[in-house]
């Protein structure tokens, strides 16, 4: 084991087990939060710039989180979503894309406006506020106040759908079908909208359920880094110990042929 061959073999384990180490602590140092939001500071209504950034991803203790967002909507971009439930009912969900005011760059954020148990009165709404958007003399800003919610992530269409339909709230898809989008800004994150305008309904959007500050999958990756550092140890000595073994092995026969030499020619010579 000390021969140049695996020494050579133990220092580049010690390296392997180091690397791994260090993945183990930082697994442990996203597992417990530092900075953990105090408890009910996700009900506390913040500027939406406060929050998250256009780009961003929405840090998870911030999921749900009230915010405000003042801008104007842009005609043509109000789109239908399905399959968004209600307090246990399926429905529909009216989104809109809002363009915010008081930026240096154009940028958008889309927003669930609000429920409707059918597409025709899901329909309605859009038509409703498709007209009141294009109204010329409607130009001063509305600030719209909810929860900002993660991206859903865009999915296909079910089979035989139109290729437009939307089955989840995601502001990537709903940036596809969007207009007036050269050159803008959009948030990740999309804000599920606590007022409604009539017909539709408020969006049933509870606080959220306050974690305990510590992610159990983080701790249990950092714990798996620690048996591969261990194992890459072990490793090395059960090859070490194998190739020891066989060096025995062979000096044994060696010898056992050696003494089976001798043995044959008669034994060794007697001394004169």
């Amino acid at each position: 084991m000390l021969r140049p061959r695996w020494i050579g073999m133990l220092l580049l384990c010690l390296v392997v087990a180091g690397v791994f180490a260090w993945l183990g602590q930082w697994q442990l140092g996203r597992a417990v939060q530092t900075n953990p939001v105090p408890p009910g500071a996700t009900e506390e209504v913040q500027p939406l710039a406060d929050v998250v950034g256009p780009g961003e991803y929405l840090p998870e203790p911030l999921v749900g989180q009230r915010v405000e967002a003042s801008g104007t909507w842009v005609p043509g971009d109000f789109l239908i979503v399905q399959s968004r439930f209600n307090d246990g009912v399926e429905g529909y969900w009216v989104t809109g894309q809002l363009r915010l005011a008081g930026m240096s760059d154009p940028t958008s954020l889309a927003v669930a406006i609000g429920w409707a148990a059918t597409l025709e009165e899901a329909q309605q709404a859009v038509d409703a506020l498709e007209r009141d958007a294009a109204r010329p003399d409607v130009d001063e800003p509305v600030t719209v106040t909810g929860r900002l919610i993660s991206d859903e992530g865009p999915v296909p269409p079910p089979r035989g759908a139109d290729p437009q339909t939307l089955t989840r709230m995601s502001p990537a898809a709903l940036l596809g079908q969007w207009h007036d989008v050269q050159g803008i800004d959009v948030y990740r994150p999309y804000l599920a909208s606590e007022k409604a305008p009539p017909p539709l309904a408020d969006i049933s959007s509870p606080a959220p359920v306050e974690g305990s500050g510590v992610n159990w999958l983080n701790i249990f990756y950092a714990v798996e880094w620690a048996v591969f550092a261990g194992f890459a140890f072990y490793l090395w000595y059960r090859l070490a110990k194998d190739a020891w073994e066989k060096e025995l092995e062979d000096f044994e026969d060696d010898d056992a042929a050696s003494v089976d030499a001798d043995a044959a020619d008669g034994g060794p010579e007697p001394r004169g």
